[in-house]
């Protein structure tokens, strides 16, 4: 599939520029796989589309203060450090800017000399790998200098840094929010569990990889960075059971999303532990655990459009993008959100529509209530035998 697939025009204003007065007051646009429609609510009016028995996937990983304004140490020139991820005791991958003078041997300097940086090597990406030299605990030292680092889009200055952090957030490590949890409250929370669903924390720390822009024209010629993740025992067994009772795991967020597929064994269990991923989910792509997903609006040509394209079908994501832009709904990470299910038998492996119930354009060919009766017996024979063997009688 081409780049290009996946744009669309957004009208500048819709960028959400400050978060909603009240987490779960944004709006929410559903699609509704029952009967194929889009439907528009509020966000707390998701606990009205979760079920005793589904399993709703949280990422708790927290965001660190990741900008950093210093100077360099010889020349006094401004230059601003955004800290990817840590590779040793002290030693960063960062993002550097100006880059062009962030040498190997350049040396920054910090809150008047509270903290310190040297430029060891320059890596992928022209990303800096940087050793910090302080007095004290690193972590305090961060929380006194630096910054929430907010995407390039959002220019308004964040009033309170606790509205970029889930009320869940715990493990720290994010360059970015995993922005879809951040419509929660811990009442919509409490509420959740009271109806009967249970609650799994994974972590995965988000690195510029997920927004990394997709240069290349054909999408499989893009190559995601590696972010770090991890599956508790705990989160395991409950997603797991979740899975062999028929109930559903919901993923909120693409970052929850990607750790859940990335700690897959096989259909419908997924592992303990974690490691580094660097997968990269787009249309075509066949679907271990997630069987549905909370998500925000994301960027034209992303590569995060790409992986709820791969759940609904190209065609209806942009078809319902372009609807919440005519409905001027708010975007990106301070904006409304999604909730949509993953629709199985859209598109063969090599990412073009399955023709057996859509066309080549992406729409329905046979009764939609007919295409669910097939999903289910997918599902259900997929429980027994290997994806592989199942795939191709669907397709």
């Amino acid at each position: 599939m081409k780049t290009s697939d996946f744009n669309y025009d957004l009208p500048e204003e819709l960028i959400a520029q400050d978060p909603a007065g009240r987490r779960d007051a944004s709006r929410l646009l559903v699609i509704d796989k029952k009967t194929g429609e889009r439907q528009h609510k509020i966000f707390h009016d998701i606990i009205d589309y979760l079920v005793p028995g589904d399993c709703l996937v949280l990422n708790n990983t927290k965001v660190i203060p990741a900008r950093l304004l210093g100077e360099r140490e010889t020349t006094g020139g401004k230059v601003e450090v955004l800290l990817l991820k840590r590779k040793d005791n002290d030693i960063w991958e960062t993002l550097v800017k100006p880059g062009k003078k962030a040498r190997p041997g350049s040396r920054l300097v910090f809150g008047e000399g509270l903290l310190k940086a040297e430029v060891l090597d320059v890596v992928e990406d022209g990303n800096r790998l940087v050793k910090f030299e302080y007095s004290g605990i690193f972590e305090e030292i961060l929380d006194q200098l630096g910054q929430m680092p907010l995407p390039p889009y959002i220019t308004h200055k964040l009033k309170d840094k606790n509205r970029y952090q889930t009320v869940y957030a715990r493990y720290e490590g994010s360059a970015a929010a995993p922005t879809a949890g951040l419509h929660f409250t811990e009442e919509l929370l409490k509420e959740i569990e009271d109806k009967g669903i249970n609650i799994a924390k994974v972590t995965l720390h988000v690195g510029l990889g997920t927004f990394r822009p997709v240069k290349s024209d054909n999408i499989e010629n893009h190559h995601m960075h590696t972010e770090e993740y991890h599956v508790s025992s705990e989160a395991a067994d409950l997603i797991n059971t979740t899975k062999k009772n028929g109930g559903r795991v919901i993923c909120v967020g693409t970052t929850s999303l990607r750790t859940v597929e990335s700690a897959a064994a096989n259909y419908g269990i997924i592992n303990t532990g974690g490691g580094d991923t660097d997968i990269f989910i787009y249309p075509g792509y066949q679907f271990k655990i997630a069987d549905a997903l909370i998500t925000n609006f994301h960027l034209p040509e992303s590569t995060l459009l790409m992986l709820v394209s791969a759940l609904e079908g190209q065609s209806e994501i942009m078809e319902a993008y372009n609807e919440a832009v005519s409905l001027k709904y708010r975007f990106f990470s301070f904006g409304d959100a999604m909730f949509m299910e993953t629709r199985r038998l859209v598109y063969n492996m090599d990412g073009t529509y399955n023709g057996k119930y859509y066309t080549e354009q992406g729409k329905i060919k046979i009764p939609y209530n007919e295409y669910l009766k097939a999903e289910e017996m997918y599902k259900e024979q997929i429980k027994n035998k290997s994806i592989d063997k199942i795939w191709d009688i669907f397709h």
